[in-house]
């Protein structure tokens, strides 16, 4: 399959929120999106029916192995293959995927092995379709949009959890897991037609050297794209930076906040409220990015929102009351929604076309297998010595990663393009 060229002046030159090449691309995103949030309900439901609670969190947790351990490599396919085709493969294969096994359950009650191997099939195809998803908006816009698309996909992100969460209980409560599973691959399958349409640049000829199809292996070019982030007077510690951010969120956020919520005893209900603050914060920075398109001294900003968001972070261990937490917790959504947004921006502009699917998949990785491996550290730490010198540390670490951003002067100086 192959792709054609954008356009020059005027049309590559449109503002992103009214070019349709990328309306179409986030189009096909949010599909994807909303068909992953059923699909995810639909599988716990369904692994819950068929086993006990501990079978399903096995099931759920299957997918997480193969996609840690592909991910770089599937980098190196996304940059190979260009991240469009991937995309529109691992669409294509998920799709399949889980339209075989709703016809399976529609027929039969095969147990959990179906569901354990449909999650072993959807980690082993994230590990590829990640990195070519990161990879894929610097060829579909110019450089000079990259925020605005960055925003413009925040946005998608937190319409897909909203509106996938609630379709998937119907289609679990109208003809159980299998329908649910059925409606998950129906939303994925929009995708691909939308993706087939999709005009993406080629690499420019100074990049083609860059590009893999000159190392004679995918070992080589792994450790050409590891060695080309390693050296990069921006990429290196922008990655640190972003790990760092990374390790200090996750847990606080994520288990943290449970117990929290449980020992001031806020319940289930103040919990909610308390995600919702955040996600809320986190739409507005990515409606921010999407109005103004472009922040200027974009590395400087990062850095210190970084900062202000460990702040925040372990303000909310601090806060008595529930209206308080919640106030805090919009305080984190926008900074760390801004800070991730800006990061993601800065790396796909720094980064040489041809290097894009390598580099976005350190940044998966570092994010999706590093940072959760917080979660269960966090909560022994709670156990052990309570919620504020946990939430303390952890803003320290989330803190770390901006003065690391801040003392790197290339990431300091660096600027999102015009």
């Amino acid at each position: 399959m192959t792709a054609t060229g954008l356009p020059t002046a005027p049309a590559a030159h449109r503002p992103a929120h009214r070019d349709p090449n990328v309306l179409r691309w986030l189009a096909a995103y949010a599909c994807s999106m909303v068909g992953d949030s059923v699909y995810y309900l639909a599988l716990s439901w369904a692994a819950v029916q068929a086993g006990s609670p501990a079978q399903a969190g096995i099931v759920m947790s299957v997918s997480a192995l193969p996609r840690a351990v592909l991910m770089l490599f599937g980098g190196v396919v996304a940059d190979r293959l260009g991240p469009r085709r991937v995309v529109i493969g691992s669409d294509a294969v998920r799709c399949a995927a889980v339209l075989a096994v709703a016809a399976l359950l529609f027929l039969t009650s095969p147990g959990l092995w179906p569901l354990a191997v449909l999650a072993l099939v959807f980690g082993t195809v994230d590990a590829v379709f990640m990195p070519a998803v990161g990879a894929l908006p610097a060829r579909v816009t110019s450089h000079d949009q990259l925020a605005r698309v960055q925003g413009m996909r925040g946005l998608v992100i937190r319409l897909s959890y909203v509106v996938g969460a609630p379709l998937g209980g119907l289609g679990v409560a109208v003809g159980g897991a299998a329908a649910a599973f059925c409606l998950a691959g129906l939303l994925i399958a929009v995708s691909v037609p939308l993706l087939v349409s999709l005009r993406v640049r080629e690499l420019p000829a100074e990049d083609r050297s860059a590009a893999p199809t000159r190392a004679p292996t995918p070992w080589q070019d792994l450790r050409a794209g590891l060695t080309y982030t390693r050296r990069h007077r921006v990429l290196a510690p922008l990655m640190l930076a972003i790990a760092l951010g990374d390790l200090g969120f996750v847990g606080p956020l994520n288990v943290g906040l449970t117990l929290l919520a449980d020992r001031r005893g806020w319940g289930a209900a103040g919990m909610g409220w308390v995600l919702a603050g955040c996600g809320v914060g986190a739409g507005c920075a990515s409606m921010l990015l999407t109005v103004r398109g472009r922040l200027p001294r974009a590395g400087l900003v990062a850095a210190c929102t970084i900062l202000a968001g460990s702040v925040a972070i372990g303000a909310l261990a601090l806060v008595p009351g529930l209206v308080g937490a919640v106030v805090v917790a919009l305080l984190v959504g926008l900074l760390a929604g801004l800070s991730g947004a800006l990061c993601q921006a800065m790396l796909q502009t720094e980064t040489e076309p041809g290097y894009l699917g390598r580099v976005s998949a350190v940044s998966g990785l570092v994010s999706l297998g590093l940072a959760p491996l917080s979660m269960p550290v966090s909560a022994a730490a709670v156990g052990a010595y309570g919620t504020t010198p946990v939430y303390v540390v952890s803003a320290a670490v989330c803190g770390l990663g901006g003065v690391v951003a801040l003392v790197a002067p290339g990431v300091r100086r660096a600027e999102l393009p015009r």
